[in-house]
């Protein structure tokens, strides 16, 4: 089995690339069980963040590094919460503050689209001159009250058109096949031969 270190210590976020990657036969380390601490995310876009937390937890582990930085674009707040998604409420880090402080700069908005991002890079040392990157986008539209008991962040107010329902009312396979992160996992496994 192949080792591949998650460079993330969300657990939630860990459920569900272990679930996509399980079958491959890939056994999931995360950073947290390795001792490594989270990685500074100073940037302002995702792909840099995902980038700098994988080659963190490589650099750490000397072992292959998976990092998904991933967010929620509202078009209406000009992409925001974006980049700042887990902490756009402010420290600590906490999904109901997250979600109240949308709902309060989303009032009086009528334009409610949105869309899920999600990067993911697997780098194969700390070093990795070609980085394995792998994007995904789950479009929809944020309510103006939560719906759903699973998922996590703002799952409850981000409404799946396609499937009448939130992402936090998705079952957790239907969730994986639709989601921003689900569709970079498949970007991504497309590529694994490639190690």
């Amino acid at each position: 089995m192949k080792k591949l270190v998650l460079a993330s210590n969300n657990a939630k976020k860990m459920k569900e690339l272990d679930a996509l990657l399980a079958p491959l036969g890939f056994e999931i380390i995360p950073q947290v069980q390795l001792g490594i601490a989270e990685a500074e995310e100073p940037f302002g876009t995702f792909i840099e963040n995902a980038l700098a937390k994988a080659r963190h937890a490589a650099r750490h582990s000397g072992l292959p590094a998976l990092a998904d930085d991933s967010g929620l674009c509202v078009r209406a707040l000009g992409g925001a919460p974006g980049v700042f998604s887990a902490r756009y409420a402010g420290e600590p880090k906490s999904d109901a503050r997250n979600n109240e402080k949308l709902l309060a700069d989303l009032a009086g908005h009528d334009d409610r689209r949105a869309h899920f991002v999600s990067l993911l890079v697997l780098v194969r040392n700390a070093d990795d001159p070609q980085p394995i990157i792998a994007e995904g986008e789950w479009h929809g539209e944020i309510l103006t009250t939560p719906r759903g008991a699973d998922g996590f962040g703002y799952d409850p107010l981000f409404y799946v058109p396609s499937c009448c329902q939130t992402a936090a009312e998705l079952d957790a396979a239907t969730k994986n096949r639709l989601s921003h992160r689900g569709q970079a996992m498949q970007q991504l496994i497309a590529r694994l031969p490639a190690l």
